[in-house]
């Protein structure tokens, strides 16, 4: 049995060294590559569509959205797209202003495109002049991030319709503002009036009235579609713990989630849906497109590879079941654009005003139900002292606090067990050449003491889950973004940025990322080793010397990981010490540091012979 539990400890830490070292060693660096590769890159932009200016019938080639897909061969792929070709003519599009104390930007004139949108509250960096971030764009670097809707003419409607490089008017205001909506309009030579009366918010969402007049002599079928489209896949975390790619919420289905490897392998992904909506999320930021919630809908993602990683597109669309428009009538519909920071409040207010589930824009993973409420409270002691690193502190005493009684059960089980080590040690000296006799001794001495050994492991396993919910908040909500502690620690998503190995800063020398040992990970590992050597030390000295080393090694990996986690993770040891120190004089057990690491004449007697925990 002894060796049995030697073995699966070993299996753990071995694993979990895996893991850990795999992100530490080989997605760390991969990211770095991936992002001077990106850096260097100037690709041209894609094309913001294929031209749908005919729109004759439905086997017109609309490419994204497929609008030939809407009366008769709904899901029909589009053809594989090379690399996109430059779309100079939109850098000189008459544009349409956007001011909010949230938004800054324009909208395209030519082809009613969102194409220009910058985040006014949000820098890309804590740099004194970094510029603001940048959401929706025209063309940068990689490519574009765009969104725009339109009108797809249905079987037989041998009819003019916008597309891509139409002009639009404005018709009524000027600068698109809270308080100020603005209209443009776009009429077809068949004299055909669309409309789209565009609102805005106080913070990232638009409302598009759309209209179409029919001023021809004859009846009218027209399908509205809404499309994003991304051209260049972006650096992302490539982590487990967060989704970066193609979201969408389709009704009785739930939510989808397909990152940028899923869309470039499946090519096409269709969805039916009565409600929901659809989009491309980043770690911070989203657009999304919101179809009327009371009808029914086709949803499409889709993506194009192309010979370098800047040249990929990937779209995602929508579209609406035809409105039959008679000779001089109108039809209106209501959407929605979405196009800004995922703020929690935020996506949680626009859930609560009707847009299904749009809550899970953000990605809380399957234990939402833990993560949620781990940032509740984080945020409502935010709230009260301004400060999440203080917010943090408290936020772990109260867990202290809820799972004391059973800590402190087990933190009296290895007190006991500490008593007993004389005792245990005399079994393990008898029977030393019978494993089976000393097992029944040991198990003849629980019983006895109605002792569990496993029990010891409690406190490790009840900070497992915390853990995990600490490290998703820290992880993927902006409100953690750039948020300070003190001192150093400007930004606790992100890593504390001091080093051992240059003393914290007094030496001149920028450390390699892998010795980015800073002085919160010091502090966790130095609290993390004097807790388990505050524990009965494990029987097999290959176990004993393991737990000597895990401190040293999470110290190492840990150290890449936010501040805000370390943090946590460095409070919560310093408050199991000084419980586990209240228990164990409690119940008259002495605290032998220096004897379990080997610092005392008893530790090196006893060391020799394979038993030495310095307590016998």
């Amino acid at each position: 049995m002894q060796d049995n539990n030697s073995n699966f400890l070993m299996a753990v830490v071995l694993s979990l060294g895996v893991l850990l070292g795999w992100q530490f060693f080989v997605v760390e660096p991969r990211l770095a590559e991936e992002r001077a590769r990106q850096l260097a890159a100037a690709e041209e932009i894609a094309a913001f569509a294929e031209n749908q200016g005919t729109g004759a019938s439905p086997e017109s080639e609309l490419r994204a959205p497929d609008i030939s897909r809407a009366p008769t061969v709904a899901g029909t792929a589009p053809a594989r797209s090379t690399k996109p070709a430059n779309n100079d003519a939109f850098a000189d599009s008459p544009r349409l202003k956007i001011e909010t104390d949230q938004l800054l930007g324009s909208i395209a004139l030519m082809g009613a495109r969102f194409d220009d949108l910058i985040l006014a509250d949000y820098a890309e960096s804590l740099a004194a002049d970094a510029p603001r971030q940048r959401i929706l764009q025209a063309e940068n670097e990689f490519g574009h991030w765009q969104v725009h809707h339109g009108w797809v003419g249905g079987e037989g409607a041998n009819v003019t319709l916008p597309g891509p490089t139409s002009l639009w008017r404005v018709v009524d205001g000027t600068v698109l503002t809270p308080t100020n909506p603005v209209t443009i309009a776009h009429t077809t030579p068949e004299g055909i009036e669309f409309r789209q009366r565009i609102e805005v918010d106080k913070d990232f969402m638009f409302t598009i009235t759309h209209s179409a007049r029919n001023n021809t002599n004859a009846p009218l079928t027209l399908y509205p579609f809404a499309q994003i489209s991304r051209t260049g896949r972006p650096q992302t975390s490539n982590l487990f713990i967060l989704h970066e790619g193609a979201i969408g919420f389709f009704g009785e289905e739930g939510l989808n989630e397909l990152d940028y490897d899923d869309l470039i392998d499946e090519r096409v992904v269709s969805k039916e849906a009565a409600t929901g909506w659809l989009g491309i999320t980043d770690k911070y930021w989203a657009t999304a497109i919101i179809p009327p919630q009371d009808v029914s809908f086709s949803a499409r993602f889709t993506g194009d590879s192309a010979n370098d990683r800047a040249g990929e597109v990937f779209r995602g669309d929508y579209l609406l079941a035809g409105r039959a428009i008679a000779a001089g009538d109108e039809t209106v519909l209501v959407t929605r654009v979405f196009a800004g920071a995922k703020r929690v409040d935020l996506v949680d207010g626009y859930a609560d005003q009707g847009i299904t589930r749009f809550d899970l824009l953000i990605d809380w993973g399957w234990f939402y139900f833990l993560t949620k409420p781990m940032f509740r409270a984080l945020q409502f002691f935010y709230d009260l002292v301004g400060n999440y690193g203080v917010s943090i502190l408290i936020v772990t005493v109260l867990i202290k606090a809820v799972f004391f009684p059973l800590a402190s059960r087990s933190y009296e089980t290895m007190a006991k067990m500490k008593k007993l080590q004389p005792r245990m040690l005399q079994i393990r000296e008898q029977y030393k050449d019978d494993r089976q006799a000393q097992q029944q001794e040991l198990m003849k001495i629980y019983r006895e003491e109605k002792l569990n050994p496993l029990a010891g492991c409690l406190p490790i396993l009840l900070q497992i889950p915390v853990f995990f919910a600490l490290y998703k908040v820290l992880f993927v909500t902006i409100d953690m973004r750039h948020q300070p502690f003190f001192g150093w620690i400007t930004d606790l998503s992100a890593p504390d940025p001091t080093s051992l190995f240059n003393l914290f800063g007094l030496i001149p020398w920028d450390p390699p990322s892998f010795l980015m040992l800073g002085v919160w990970p010091v502090l966790m590992g130095v609290t993390m080793f004097i807790q388990m050597q505050m524990n009965p030390p494990p029987p097999d000295p290959i176990q004993a010397r393991m737990f000597q080393i895990l401190p040293i090694f999470f110290t190492f990996i840990l150290a890449g990981f936010p501040a805000g986690l370390v943090i946590y993770w460095a409070w919560n040891n310093f408050l199991s010490i000084l419980q586990q120190g209240l228990i164990m004089r409690r119940n008259d057990v002495e605290i032998e540091l220096l004897a379990n690491i080997g610092f005392s004449g008893r530790a090196r007697k006893t060391s020799g012979d394979g038993t030495g925990d310095g307590t016998g």
